[in-house]
């Protein structure tokens, strides 16, 4: 029999991509002898991060159900430390020049200013 927190510490780096690209965590249990994982990310690029990370913790992923899904529409995001336009933009969009299409959204005359704890509109890709 599988053992779930064995399961967890092997994918542990799968879980701290999760955190890092904002994704939302469902689930995270055992089903049969596999972790089962279902997950919300916020873009491609994100979903794309995640898997890289999956392959490099195990190529075969045999123990493991994975269930990552792209949040579809228009989503939020709140500015933290260190935050940029760019860099948001390639979290969403997995491209550092589409800032625009959230600056236009936010009707920001100035995209270099935004604050920390700023909840910015981020339109669907």
């Amino acid at each position: 029999m599988a053992d779930l927190n064995q399961l967890k510490q092997k994918y542990q780096p799968v879980l701290d991509v999760l955190a890092k690209e904002d994704a939302t965590v469902q689930a995270l249990d055992l089903q049969g002898d596999k972790l089962h994982l279902r997950a919300t990310v916020v873009s491609e690029a994100s979903k794309n991060h995640v898997w890289d990370a999956i392959k490099s913790v195990d190529p075969n992923f045999s123990d493991l159900a994975h269930e990552i899904t792209v949040a579809q529409g228009e989503q939020t995001y709140t500015v933290k430390a260190g935050d940029n336009l760019s860099k948001i933009s390639k979290i969403f969009y997995g491209d550092s020049n589409q800032y625009s299409k959230i600056a236009q959204a936010n009707n920001l005359a100035d995209p270099d200013k935004i604050k920390v704890g700023q909840s910015l509109r981020i339109p669907a890709a």
